[in-house]
């Protein structure tokens, strides 16, 4: 080999080796936990994420709220599987208006007395919101 083809090859291996490590990195960020949603009808009685993440077994819990952006009563829910959940729609237990701002929000399957029942009330400890780096976890929509 000689001086250039040794050069060539090595500027090759450079740009594969860091294409492989941006690939990588790019797909780290699309494993993790969060949930999105957008603006969206809630005239059928339901309210859907477009995607959750969770690192383990919970709850897509829609609170209402309002410019203050402090999650209110409950007014839906629904079961979440470790990992990537897509459409994730949650029935609406309360009337909900065109207009009104929803928080859709990952909750754990924590501490309550049953696994598999959502035990949370506002401010409980059963089945909680879950918090990254202090943050809630959610994304917020308005009904349409």
């Amino acid at each position: 080999m000689n001086k250039h083809t040794k050069i060539a090859a090595f500027l090759t291996a450079t740009l594969v080796s860091t294409a492989l490590t941006s690939g990588v990195a790019l797909a780290g960020n699309h494993s993790k936990v969060g949930v999105w949603g957008d603006d969206q009808s809630v005239s059928e009685g339901t309210v859907t994420a477009k995607k959750v993440m969770a690192e383990k077994n919970g709850w897509l819990v829609v609170h209402r709220t309002d410019e203050a952006m402090k999650p209110g009563p409950v007014v839906g829910h629904a079961p979440l599987k470790k990992g990537k959940n897509m459409d994730v729609a949650a029935i609406l237990t309360e009337e909900v208006a065109s207009g009104d701002r929803l928080m859709l929000m990952l909750h754990s399957e924590d501490g309550g007395m049953k696994t598999g029942i959502f035990e949370y009330t506002l401010g409980a400890k059963e089945d909680g919101p879950i918090r990254k780096d202090g943050k809630l976890v959610m994304a917020t929509v308005t009904a349409e």
